[in-house]
């Protein structure tokens, strides 16, 4: 999507996509190495009844849909941060998360008028439609003036 494209209250769905437990253990072997996201045998006796992905993991879930659904061609070329991470429900090897994207605000810069922002709430749900992750994200955009 282009800039000029987003709406104050859009909402973006993209999805489903299946969380894949060879790639959830890799992941979490690499980049999160607790054991209830690695030792399958302990993770059932544990709190959570079983593996669950990290939430880190889920965050590249929600950072690949909104690529996908949006911003592999649009002028975004940044993101100043993020705000209000959170993770609400366990994601567990075979959840099939899907997205909702619903654009809070956009706006052009009062100090550049190249600059486009939008802020933006993004929440994955899961197959039984549990929300599973949220969080605000700010991305940058790249606007042509020459054509204004």
């Amino acid at each position: 999507m282009k800039f000029k494209e987003f709406e104050p209250g859009q909402v973006i769905r993209h999805g489903p996509v299946t969380v894949d437990e060879a790639e959830m253990l890799a992941f979490s072997r690499t980049y999160d190495p607790q054991w209830f996201h690695v030792d399958a045998e302990l993770a059932r006796e544990g709190r959570w009844n079983g593996l669950i992905a990290s939430g880190w993991m889920t965050c590249g879930l929600a950072m690949r849909m909104a690529v996908e659904a949006v911003l592999h061609d649009s002028e975004c070329f940044a993101s100043p941060g993020l705000d209000r991470l959170r993770w609400m429900h366990p994601v567990r090897p075979g959840d099939r998360l899907r997205l909702e994207a619903t654009v809070d605000s956009k706006r052009v810069s009062s100090t550049r008028d190249d600059l486009g922002i939008v802020r933006w709430t993004w929440r994955l749900f899961n197959q039984d439609e549990v929300q599973v992750f949220e969080v605000e994200v700010t991305n940058l955009f790249e606007l042509d003036t020459s054509q204004s």
